[in-house]
């Protein structure tokens, strides 16, 4: 074999891998594509998914909100229960006193 029959040869190895490689890439870009309908598809999953969370962001923030707010409000229920209830027991003491001063008949 002289050295032309040689590049030639070697030419026509070269175009055959580079047919092949093509098709081979043809093929796979074939199967692999994206189609325009599933592409829509995934913006809309993302932007119901993009929505959802700002609800969840919002609904975490009522709730926190709503937390604070009965949070405050049992602590003054308990601030107002602790004053009724020394209220009573001062209530009670002048009365104990006064039953003591008056024999503890019970009379008036």
């Amino acid at each position: 074999m002289n050295r032309t029959e040689l590049v030639i040869a070697t030419a026509i190895v070269l175009f055959t891998a580079f047919l092949a490689g093509w098709f081979a890439h043809w093929l796979a870009g074939r199967f692999m594509r994206v189609g325009q309908t599933d592409m829509n598809e995934l913006d809309r999953m993302a932007q119901q998914l993009h929505e959802a969370e700002e609800q969840r962001d919002q609904a975490v923030s009522y709730f926190r909100q709503r937390e604070a707010e009965l949070a405050n409000k049992l602590a003054q229920m308990e601030a107002e229960l602790c004053a009724a209830m020394d209220g009573l027991r001062e209530a009670r003491r002048e009365t104990e006193e006064l039953r003591s001063l008056h024999g503890g008949t019970g009379e008036s």
